[in-house]
């Protein structure tokens, strides 16, 4: 018997399709859990063959250390797709948080890879135990943390994530990646090493190295939101709590935000107009990730720039053979370096 594929092979345009003709609603959701994975490639086939079979679409990363999903599942293979996860032994405790701002299309592929780490952290320190996290905060104790004297509240996600919303006080490391934010945390704490630190992230699972990181260079009272900013929106709404958190929370999936409070507190990075709309610019060969207000996603058709713009609009043909050009590269990252300092002019 031939071996079941493992991987989609079906174009972009058809799968837009295919989702689009879809006659039912499906539910977002994510889940991680640190463990010790001796075999991660067989879990990798078997949860890939299982999810396929229930129409899951999404992006999931497995490695030794644990697993790493985000998952668009049809509503009426919910509790198959619980029965599947859950019967698994390493799997029964795990916590599966449902996204607050669903439109059925957070995902048009199932996607489940192999990594070296669920999270890239660029750490390598013999001893450093991720499993020795913080204490955790639900959303009410998280409220009544903050606002205890000397407290600090750290933002453990990239700037792209947290221009757009964020916790009242919070560091925001102006970073890239998870593995420039660590050692950035860790000096800008420098000397708190006795305060009470509030970590926060998008789902926790960020928040679990930052804490065991900090923990590891002997902060004493590391804390971490349970669940991270999902779980947090959850509670909040369930137990009619004030929310803390202000604006959009950012997603990484067709939506890009969920949005938490009416808190617009970011800006176009090309007309410089209130907007927390992140777009993923339309040029193929450019796609960066940048905010861009209504009227700005008419003028430049979705681009970053009036170059990107143009080029859009070529041919598809001649678009792809300008790219195979030794040279072509050089003009794409001046249209990627006019907008990132554009951004640290507007926070300034």
């Amino acid at each position: 018997m031939p071996k079941k594929k493992l991987f989609n092979d079906k174009s972009r345009d058809y799968l837009r399709q295919k989702l689009s003709n879809e006659n039912f609603d499906r539910k977002t959701c994510s889940f991680y859990k640190y463990l010790n994975l001796k075999r991660p490639e067989t879990l990798r086939d078997e949860l890939y063959a299982e999810w396929k079979t229930l129409s899951i679409l999404g992006r999931t990363y497995i490695a030794k250390e644990g697993i790493n999903a985000q998952l668009s599942i049809p509503e009426k293979n919910w509790g198959e797709f619980l029965e599947t996860l859950l019967k698994r032994p390493e799997f029964r405790d795990v916590k599966i948080k449902i996204a607050i701002d669903e439109f059925g299309k957070s995902f048009q592929k199932l996607i489940v890879r192999l990594k070296p780490k669920i999270v890239a952290d660029g750490l390598n320190e013999k001893n450093f135990d991720p499993t020795d996290t913080g204490k955790y905060l639900s959303a009410r104790e998280f409220n009544e943390a903050i606002d205890q004297k000397g407290t600090i509240v750290v933002d453990v996600r990239n700037y792209y994530e947290s221009e757009v919303g964020y916790f009242e006080k919070s560091i925001r490391p102006d970073k890239d990646t998870f593995r420039e934010i660590l050692p950035a945390i860790k000096n800008d704490l420098l000397g708190s090493e006795n305060k009470k630190i509030l970590l926060y992230c998008t789902g926790g699972i960020r928040c679990e190295k930052a804490s065991a990181y900090l923990k590891y260079h002997k902060f004493q009272d590391v804390n971490q939101l349970h669940g991270g900013i999902i779980e947090y929106i959850r509670q909040v709404k369930e137990e009619k709590l004030q929310s803390k958190f202000k604006g959009k929370n950012f997603v990484f999936d067709k939506r890009m935000g969920e949005r938490v409070t009416e808190d617009v507190l970011s800006r176009c990075h090309q007309c410089n107009e209130p907007s927390d709309d992140h777009t993923d610019c339309a040029n193929q060969a450019c796609h960066i990730l940048f905010i861009q207000c209504e009227s700005c996603y008419k003028k430049f058709g979705g681009c970053c720039s009036l170059e990107c713009y143009q080029f859009s609009l070529l041919p598809i043909e001649k678009q792809r053979e300008l790219r195979r050009q030794p040279n072509f590269k050089a003009p794409l990252l001046r249209f990627k370096d006019r907008v990132k300092p554009k951004l640290k002019e507007l926070k300034n």
